[in-house]
């Protein structure tokens, strides 16, 4: 069974400054991390010997033992952990020779939170990404989609994910919903997989097919209900399911038997998992679906977050897509470059991972250096951050108009940091945050253009660490 605990990666900072250890162990603790700190090198490896840090972040001028001669200790005895070296201006030449002798990445003093942040996030989808890997060859599947439920270190995925794990062995029905494109299969393929059941995994797409078709795949002589005996079986966009095949399912659920043709009756043990992406209290409110199985099959509901709610996990998952695409298409596309992620950052992404996913694969076929560059990615999604011709007109648009153009264009520069653009703009951040709150409900009468996947505000937890 793959090993897919969703628990926070933990961080060791290793600073001999007590404020900067404490003003940034807050901050990565907000962020989700788990965190614990340590004074200089002798004490950060006793640390590590009762709690084993997935990376460590390590100042390099320090009393007793530094941060090379604490990186070089840290590759004998834990090679697997990654560590980041932290200088001021005065120890570059020692944050040089840290990268030499195998430092996975370098922060200039003082911090940017911003940088620290992408820093981790980078390492952690570079982890997540390998071991997603390995475990899907092991397993014999491949592509992006054996391993994209594994991409994602954002509370709410980390959330999903435990969720998942705690019930994959429950034996009973499962509803998941969320948006189209957002992942509701790769939920219920990891549930499956952690569920321990020898059978198979079948889906059916209940809006695929007409009734009599979808009552012959589903209960056919060598119909799908069959085929998931011991396994499980996924009903996709439930919803569509006709009210005769809904009374047939809810039969299966209480009898666990299906009647076949001349009247046998076959026991069966298989699970049910359904996804919708509709509503479906209102769709049994209106008569369209039973409500004893919409209670039946949702004894547990899975929500799957849209990938608006998880930005952070955009560039762990671009990434991901990115190295899957180059290896299926046999091009050495390693990445994306800094302006791409800002771009994939600020979109909408009303389609989702999938969205996601298919925006990557057709960047990868286009490339033409290691790095994924904004020229190949679509035209309407660099539209929002290229096309300037829908500025407001002066004399001729409000204050409130010319206020939300600068915000949004700083906003869009800074890569969606409230906090620089606080800085440019000559206002607190708090005040950035109320007028994004602002612009979400109200409609301008002139704004800069955006594409159908819209830039979106930064979350506001965005910080300087001055350590």
């Amino acid at each position: 069974m793959p090993n897919l605990s969703p628990a926070a990666p933990r961080i060791l900072i290793v600073d001999d400054e007590p404020s900067a250890r404490s003003a940034l162990s807050l901050l990565l603790r907000e962020e989700g991390y788990e965190v614990q700190c340590a004074a200089d090198g002798y004490k950060a490896l006793g640390r590590t010997d009762e709690w084993r840090p997935d990376i460590v972040l390590t100042d390099v001028k320090m009393p007793a033992l530094g941060g090379i001669e604490l990186l070089t200790r840290l590759r004998e005895r834990l090679p697997e952990v990654a560590v980041v070296v932290m200088s001021g201006f005065g120890s570059v030449e020692g944050a040089v020779e840290a990268m030499q002798l195998g430092a996975d990445d370098y922060l200039a003093k003082p911090l940017n939170f911003d940088q620290v942040l992408l820093t981790l996030q980078r390492i952690v989808a570079g982890r997540a990404v390998t071991s997603g890997v390995q475990e899907a060859r092991a397993a014999g599947a491949a592509g992006a989609e054996a391993t994209a439920d594994l991409v994602g270190q954002s509370r709410v995925h980390r959330d999903l994910v435990a969720l998942a794990g705690q019930v994959a062995e429950a034996p009973v029905s499962l509803l998941i919903t969320g948006e189209r494109g957002a992942g509701k299969q790769h939920i219920a393929r990891l549930i499956h997989q952690l569920s321990g059941r020898s059978g198979r995994l079948v889906r059916v797409g209940c809006s695929t097919a007409d009734e009599v078709t979808l009552t012959d795949e589903l209960f056919g002589a060598e119909g799908r209900v069959l085929a998931a005996h011991r396994g499980t079986l996924l009903l996709a966009d439930v919803e569509a399911l006709p009210l005769a095949l809904q009374a047939r399912v809810l039969g299966l659920l209480q009898d666990r038997c299906v009647t076949r043709l001349g009247g046998a009756r076959l026991e069966i043990d298989v699970r049910i998992i359904a996804t919708t992406s509709g509503d479906l209290a209102e769709a049994v409110a209106r008569g369209r679906f039973r409500a004893d199985l919409a209670e039946r099959l949702q004894v547990v509901s899975l929500r799957v977050p849209s990938l608006r709610e998880r930005r952070d996990d955009i560039a762990l998952l671009a990434n991901h897509f990115v190295q899957c695409h180059a290896r299926k298409l046999g091009k050495s596309v390693s990445g994306c470059a800094e302006r791409v992620l800002q771009i994939l950052f600020g979109l909408d992404w009303p389609g989702n991972v999938r969205q996601l996913d298919q925006c990557i694969e057709r960047a990868v076929i286009l490339a033409r250096g290691r790095e994924i560059e904004p020229r190949d990615l679509p035209r309407e999604y660099t539209a929002a951050v290229l096309d300037k011709r829908n500025a407001p007109v002066i004399p001729g648009a409000s204050l409130w108009d010319i206020e939300r153009y600068a915000i949004l264009q700083t906003l869009e520069h800074t890569g969606g940091s409230t906090s620089k653009a606080a800085r440019i703009l000559g206002i607190s951040a708090r005040k950035i945050q109320y007028r994004l709150n602002e612009y979400g409900r109200a409609k301008p009468s002139c704004a800069p253009a955006r594409s159908p996947a819209s830039p979106a505000s930064d979350d506001g937890r965005r910080r300087r660490v001055d350590a």
